[in-house]
């Protein structure tokens, strides 16, 4: 098939959901136009990508570049550190436990970026437009952009890869679900006297997770959630001060802490689409779901949002932006995003919530799962590959038993 006859594939927004859906769109074959300029903003926040979406960015050549800067994950904790009457024990999750090496890599934002940058840059199979998409006609047959540098785009099939406030959202007509939450999120990098043994621990607090991930040498990156104006309290204390208070939040787990320069605050909130694809145009990444930062969720679920796009406009290559391939996208992805949506935002509001029993629920949840090895196998299988947990309970269930 000659090149041009292949249907085009545009994606609105250049973070790493775009750079990813390119990448995926282009080595499936699919010429690929990205409008966006390069992001040069400084970004201190890291990301935690587990070993399903690191396979993915190993198929696209993106994962040697990554790894000598990142940290493996190989045990994951949660501690109860409200000081409610009823308190969860310790839950700890290890790789091993599930014959990984690793639940996954936790790596700088600063890496991954630039990484995915170059070589979305470098792939003879993608035009960068670098320039935003000023405004968009989406008809029965394409997806029309007009760029803010003059210039015009047709494709069969718009990607929002443009964010959690999506204008390529906006002009499909998907409405939203959204909520702002009574949070805001610091973080930052800091250096600790005592190694981290590859473990990382989310401290459940009233206000939210404080959340330690591991990254290469005694160096842990930070997620601390409170209230915005604790925060800002917080982002405004002088090293020393502000040191100090991680090390005590942390029970001094890690020995000595100095905080590195960049701090940065997040408000939180929460956006789910009533619909995750439509008139030609379909949501990944932020424009897709936007939750609290509790269990390393995030990008994790917008590459697989990419990856079943990418399956599905692959198996419906003549029209890949017709409204029954956006039909089946939307079918695959509902249960996977509400699925993580609601659980991430059921457990925030627990922590959230004075009454006794959202607490004892999520004791009660947190307290069977520390004790028994199989649910925990489970949820661990399931956190990394939807539908992975299920089959291997599946799998147990069917092996046969030995007559004594």
């Amino acid at each position: 098939m000659e090149h041009q006859e292949i249907a085009r594939i545009l994606i609105a927004g250049t973070g790493p959901a775009g750079l990813i859906a390119a990448l995926g769109f282009a080595d499936a074959g699919f010429p690929v136009t990205i409008a966006g300029p390069e992001v040069s903003a400084p970004d201190g926040r890291t990301t935690a990508l587990m070993t399903p979406a690191l396979k993915v960015l190993e198929r696209l050549g993106v994962f040697q570049d990554i790894v000598p800067k990142a940290a493996p994950l190989k045990v994951m904790r949660i501690v109860d550190a409200t000081g409610r009457l009823i308190r969860s024990p310790v839950v700890t999750f290890r790789a091993s436990e599930i014959d990984e090496e690793q639940f996954g890599l936790n790596m700088p934002n600063s890496v991954l970026g630039p990484a995915l940058a170059g070589k979305v840059a470098a792939h003879s199979g993608i035009e960068w437009r670098r320039s935003m998409v000023k405004a968009w006609h989406l008809g029965g047959d394409k997806a029309h952009a007009a760029l803010a540098d003059g210039s015009e785009i047709d494709a069969s099939l718009a990607v929002a890869a443009d964010g959690r406030l999506s204008p390529a959202r906006e002009a499909a007509g998907i409405s939203t679900a959204a909520r702002a939450y009574p949070q805001a999120a610091l973080v930052l990098n800091f250096g600790h006297s005592r190694e981290h043994g590859f473990t990382s621990t989310e401290f459940h607090t009233e206000t939210g997770p404080f959340t330690q991930v591991p990254l290469p040498g005694n160096r842990s990156s930070l997620v601390w959630v409170v209230k915005p104006e604790t925060a800002r309290e917080l982002a405004a204390l002088d090293d020393a001060t502000l040191s100090l208070r991680i090390e005590r939040k942390m029970q001094s787990m890690l020995g000595r802490v100095i905080v590195e320069p960049g701090r940065q605050i997040y408000p939180l909130s929460t956006v789910t689409p009533l619909r995750f694809a439509a008139r030609r145009v379909a949501l990944v990444g932020e424009a897709a779901h936007v939750f609290p930062p509790i269990g390393a969720q995030g990008l994790n679920l917008g590459i697989r949002d990419i990856d079943d796009l990418v399956g599905i406009a692959t198996e419906n290559r003549g029209d890949p932006g017709a409204a029954e391939t956006l039909a089946a996208y939307d079918f695959k992805r509902r249960p996977d995003i509400l699925a993580r949506s609601s659980a991430v935002n059921l457990l925030n509001v627990s922590l959230l919530s004075d009454m006794l029993p959202a607490q004892m629920a999520r004791g009660v949840g947190l307290g069977v799962l520390g004790g028994f090895a199989p649910l925990r196998a489970f949820f661990m299988r399931e956190g990394l590959r939807p539908g992975s947990g299920f089959a291997a309970l599946a799998g147990g269930l069917r092996k046969p038993t030995r007559q004594r």
